[in-house]
């Protein structure tokens, strides 16, 4: 009897692709992980190390990077599931939604930082 693979959602759908693909999905999800794990100590150390910013900036820079470090964790496992289940019923992958709004958080976060160089 063969034993059942977490999540069932997605392994249960289609039939088992190339070993390669199923493994470079994975590659990418562990490399969202690693951002978002990035993005909370970039966060965190922004906030711990104060480094004489602008006290209000320097909170709102640290917030942004902490809050899309919190987004991004659920948001790349369920990019994983997607992609999986593309790969399993043999369709193309589809396109990523987490670009932009990583772009964009951590551009706003940059200026934030920036403003509060400048402001301190």
């Amino acid at each position: 009897m063969a034993r059942s693979r977490f999540p069932s959602s997605v392994f249960s759908t289609g039939s088992e692709p190339d070993p390669r693909f199923t493994m470079a999905n994975e590659r990418t999800y562990l490399a969202w992980i690693r951002t978002s794990l990035a993005m909370l100590a970039g966060g965190i150390a922004l906030e711990v190390l104060g480094l004489g910013l602008h006290e209000g900036l320097r909170l709102a820079a640290s917030l942004v990077l902490m809050l899309a470090a919190v987004a991004a964790a659920p948001m790349a496992y369920f990019g994983w599931a997607r992609n999986e289940r593309a790969l399993r019923r043999n369709e193309p992958l589809p396109s990523s939604p987490f670009g932009l709004p990583l772009v964009i958080c951590v551009s706003v976060a940059a200026v934030l930082v920036l403003l509060g160089f400048l402001l301190r």
